[in-house]
């Protein structure tokens, strides 16, 4: 098929003033299956990601051993029951006496700690450890919340990627066969033909690398989501990024040093190392306990003090109290070693709160320089898009050649691509700076949502319908 300049002219600058929104276009070329949107592909991550399940079931056992920790506060009961056969012989200035005989017993035995101070301290362990189960369940939503949107936007950019590579490949296919036309009618050199033909070779190298991109993104998203054949929505045009709000670090450090689950976790630890120490102090106390029990004996053939079949019973109730006095050192040395102990910890929520507060000022300051990075950006499309037309202008009337079309091309669609990887870039930090802080909800994310929209697909068939004519 034969091309005038001018048809060349207006093909190329209509590709690639529509590269902008040609992510679509891959969706369409990569995944028949449905698009599912960001919330749907999230609450499928949810049913069967392995660390958020490992996450829950670790929660259920410290509910459950948090229970546990109870018991030392609540009664004992037992009931004992048995029964034994003796041979007894009495010899001495008298015949001997056999007194051979069974002996059955049962006895029902309670006891009922008062003052135990050893086992508050690990009822209180337990629950505080149910805490920290707590907090580490919220730890790793929020980040299964913030892998699957990076998985999700993997694969848009990888999708945008492709789309950008393969417009290019055709308007630098374009270029060549008017070069070589060109040539063949001598009003061109061999040089232009085969600058074009290196960048179309080159061009088809992108793009292998871009298909298997493509290919390894939708992968990654599969093997998180658990959806064969994933299809991410693609970003709604015109595209309209969220506000960072609220614009002030100081606020979202705040809320980090409240919220954030390590520094909940680091300061769990502290109040589990102070009754750790409390526990070492009660080697030093006594310990008061109520106990009863109530029993009954039965001898059919009679016993030694009572030679005839007899049955007793007898019961007890009472208070005892046990007060330690030496046990070779080990108390006072496990207090020393719990005091460190809890020192220790104090040191690691230190820590924490410190590597919190930088997360939180990487995670502001990247999505305030994101932000930067877009607007930037937006500008260099535009003038990238007028660049490429007046060197394609120029190229015509004779004062540009061959190669400067071409890098305009590059440079235009580099561009394009750039400003795609920051916008996904922005969405994700958005999610990284609230998690960061410590307060990443599912809410979030379908903020987020709102930014996508499957009729973008739809219109990418179009699109797509348009651009192979």
């Amino acid at each position: 098929m034969a091309f005038s300049f001018g048809q060349h002219l207006s093909f190329s600058a209509h590709c690639a003033l529509r590269q902008v929104t040609l992510a679509a276009v891959a969706v369409c070329a990569w995944v028949s299956a449905p698009a599912q949107s960001l919330v749907q592909l999230t609450e499928q991550a949810q049913i069967h990601d392995a660390a958020w399940q490992s996450a829950r079931a670790q929660l259920d056992a410290s509910i459950s051993k948090g229970a546990q920790a109870k018991a030392g506060l609540l009664p004992q009961i037992g009931i004992q029951a048995g029964s034994q056969y003796s041979e007894t012989r009495v010899r001495g200035n008298f015949p001997t006496v056999p007194l051979d005989g069974r002996q059955d017993s049962a006895s029902l035995q309670a006891q009922q700690p008062l003052y135990n101070p050893a086992n508050v301290a690990t009822y209180r362990q337990g629950q505080r450890n149910v805490d920290l189960a707590y907090a580490q369940v919220d730890a790793s939503g929020q980040d299964l919340l913030v892998r699957s949107a990076k998985a999700y936007f993997q694969v848009l950019s990888a999708m945008d990627t492709l789309s950008l590579v393969q417009a290019q490949k055709r308007a630098v296919a374009e270029q060549l066969e008017y070069a070589k036309r060109n040539f063949e009618i001598g009003t061109a050199t061999v040089t232009d033909s085969r600058e074009a033909q290196a960048r179309f070779d080159l061009v088809r190298a992108q793009e292998i690398a871009s298909e298997n991109d493509v290919r390894v993104a939708q992968a990654a998203l599969e093997q998180l989501v658990g959806v064969a054949g994933a299809s991410p929505w693609p970003l709604a045009q015109p595209v309209h990024l969220p506000q960072l709000t609220p614009n002030d670090l100081q606020t979202w450090l705040d809320t980090a040093d409240a919220q954030n689950p390590m520094v909940r976790q680091a300061q769990i630890a502290v109040d589990m190392a102070k009754l750790e120490t409390d526990k070492a102090y009660a080697g030093h106390k006594p310990t008061v306990d109520l106990q009863a029990s109530y029993g009954t004996q039965r001898n059919p053939d009679g016993s030694m003090t009572l030679p005839q079949r007899n049955n007793s019973t007898a019961g007890t109730v009472g208070v005892v109290m046990t007060i330690p006095l030496f046990a070779g050192f080990a108390v006072q040395n496990r207090v020393k070693e719990t005091l460190s102990l809890e020192e220790k910890s104090r040191a690691d929520l230190e820590d924490a709160k410190r590597q919190v507060a930088q997360t939180v000022r990487t995670a502001f300051f990247g999505v305030q320089s994101t932000y930067g990075q877009v607007h930037a950006l937006q500008a260099a499309v535009a003038s990238s898009q007028s660049a490429l037309e007046a060197n394609v202008l120029g190229y015509e009337v004779g004062v540009r050649i061959n190669i400067d079309v071409l890098n305009a091309q590059s440079q235009l669609y580099q561009s394009q691509k750039d400003l795609a990887q920051a916008r996904y870039n922005l969405l994700v930090g958005h999610l990284q700076l609230r998690q960061a802080a410590g307060n990443l909800q599912m809410q979030d994310v379908h903020t987020i949502n709102e930014l996508l929209s499957p009729a973008q697909i739809a219109a990418a068939h179009v699109s797509n319908s348009l651009t192979n004519k």
